[in-house]
């Protein structure tokens, strides 16, 4: 086998969970082929790069083995190269700063303890 259906492919790969939600998500755009909007019906071969578009985000994959069966999580895996880049790191965040005008009295005991957390950054 040289080509198959990029929709079962997809179903095999285990990136759905059943052939019509990869269908579905063929015909809604969601499936490039070498930067190509895919039908469910198109051809794809070993070394073709696919872009998904999933609920967690995309995904950029080079395929490089053929299947039309579905099979255990292990096999899928083998299925294809995982080519998504890691996402940026997220910034941490920094508290905002503890205003306390002049003349204001005494801190109460919320405003202490916060004081005491930012004397601890």
């Amino acid at each position: 086998m040289d080509h198959v259906r990029v929709d079962k492919w997809l179903w095999a790969a285990r990136f759905f969970k059943s052939r019509s939600l990869a269908a579905a998500a063929c015909d809604g755009g969601k499936v490039d082929v070498n930067r190509i909007s895919a039908k469910p019906a198109k051809l794809i071969r070993a070394g073709d790069l696919l872009r998904i578009t999933l609920r967690g985000g995309k995904k950029i994959v080079k395929v490089l083995a053929l299947a039309e069966r579905r099979g255990s999580a292990l096999r899928a895996h083998l299925l294809y190269e995982d080519l998504t880049p890691p996402p940026p790191p997220e910034p941490v965040p920094t508290p905002p700063p503890v205003y306390r005008p002049r003349g204001s009295g005494r801190p109460t005991k919320r405003e202490r303890r916060l004081l005491d957390r930012l004397g601890r950054w």
